[in-house]
């Protein structure tokens, strides 16, 4: 949609920064813009029919309804307009409020420090234009599955893993592939894990699905060490399962069966792990690393017990969680955890994976950081394991201008 179609709202106290932010949208080539003193006249005009809006420029500090309470606002009555934050207010502060404004189910495009310029505006301004070609597109409408429905596609053997690379960034050097396990069904097409995880977990069948994947798993590591691929393979262990004591020995069949030294395989469990069956959970950990495998603990950061779970387990690897390494060249405080878990991985020599790479500059702030691996967007998105060698001998680690090996 081109700007001269799109309808904003500029919600902005001070009248001459106001007119200010009009004019450059205007010199972009709006031509529909309404404007708001504070939050209650932005959401008349948001509420009135007769007057669409695409997107709100919108001030925080605002006398009567001030931005944040507007956003919130905005959430309640489900508005599916798209926000750019404009303030002068700390950093810190601002990035609370990005992260309070996608919470609440808004479409934030952007925050931009005052004084506004119409470079930085129409950059944002492209990123509604981009998002609302994505909804466009027929077929992103997440498929809804009884349970009966899927415990049918693992009984007719249609779920199998696709991965992700891990690449060693020192070298470039491909060190391994997390599998994600994805639904090849005979009518949808490939289903992601949120159409189905949940409700294994919720009736205590998640252990079919894991089976599936560790033996699958463990037969493509297999497959690509025969082929001369030096990498192992990560599958994720449900919490759920590790309260069973049989838990390791089943795990540790499964994989020797399919020809695969456990040393060759990565087990990720979450931060929750152990919280629940303590004893049990960690003397399945316990035996599963006496074994062999390796032990990461997956997305480390979000949650409170993560450094308890470090100082309980022998995990050989630490997975920092996207969120940290996807902002930490933009937020000082993200850059802050991203450092930290770092260090806390050197200190205990524990391999640090940073998740979510998905530009040039995180790529070369991990690098820069010493980070031991990463992967994400930027390395190559989830592929189908039959892809994975070809892919792997095609790989080319990324330039100084950012381009990497087609994926």
């Amino acid at each position: 949609m081109s700007i001269n179609n799109l309808h904003f709202l500029v919600a902005e106290d001070h009248d001459f920064q106001r007119s200010t932010v009009v004019r450059m949208l205007d010199g972009l080539g709006a031509k529909s813009v309404h404007e708001a003193a504070d939050g209650h006249d932005a959401l008349t005009i948001i509420r009135d029919p007769d007057r669409p809006i695409d997107i709100v420029i919108c001030d925080l500090d605002m006398p009567g309804m001030d931005g944040m309470e507007f956003i919130r606002r905005l959430g309640e009555c489900e508005s599916p307009v798209s926000v750019i934050i404009a303030s002068a207010l700390e950093r810190n502060l601002i990035a609370s409020v990005e992260t309070m404004t996608e919470a609440y189910g808004i479409q934030l495009l952007g925050v931009v420090e005052k004084p506004l310029n119409p470079a930085k505006l129409g950059l944002l301004i492209e990123r509604h234009k981009a998002t609302q070609t994505r909804r466009d597109q027929p077929g992103t409408t997440a498929p809804s599955f009884t349970l009966e429905e899927i415990v049918e596609g693992l009984r007719n053997d249609e779920f199998e893993p696709f991965l992700q690379p891990k690449v060693e960034l020192a070298t470039g050097k491909i060190k391994g592939a997390e599998a994600l396990a994805r639904w090849r069904h005979p009518y949808r097409g490939i289903v992601a894990p949120h159409a189905f995880i949940g409700r294994l977990e919720d009736k205590g069948m998640i252990d079919t699905l894991m089976e599936v994947m560790l033996r699958k798993s463990a037969a493509l590591c297999r497959t690509w060490l025969s082929a001369g691929l030096q990498a192992t393979v990560s599958v994720n262990l449900s919490p759920q399962s590790l309260g069973d004591v049989h838990l390791a020995d089943r795990v540790t069949q499964l994989v020797l069966d399919q020809g695969l030294e456990p040393r060759h395989m990565v087990l990720e469990v979450t931060e929750s792990v152990a919280t629940t069956n303590v004893g049990r959970a960690l003397e399945n950990l316990a035996r599963l690393r006496m074994k062999g495998f390796g032990l990461s603990i997956d997305d480390y950061g979000t949650g409170y017990a993560s450094m308890q779970q470090l100082t309980r387990i022998a995990f050989t690897e630490l997975k920092i969680d996207q969120s940290f390494v996807t902002n930490a060249t933009k937020q000082a405080s993200a850059r802050v955890v991203l450092e930290s878990s770092l260090d806390i991985a050197r200190k205990l020599n524990i391999t640090a994976v940073a998740e979510g790479v998905e530009t040039q500059a995180d790529w070369n702030l991990l690098r820069q950081l010493g980070c031991a691996f990463a992967q994400g967007y930027f390395i190559a998105r989830p592929m189908e394991a039959g892809a994975y060698l070809d892919w792997a001998r095609g790989w080319k680690p990324p330039d100084p201008q950012g381009t990497v090996s087609p994926s």
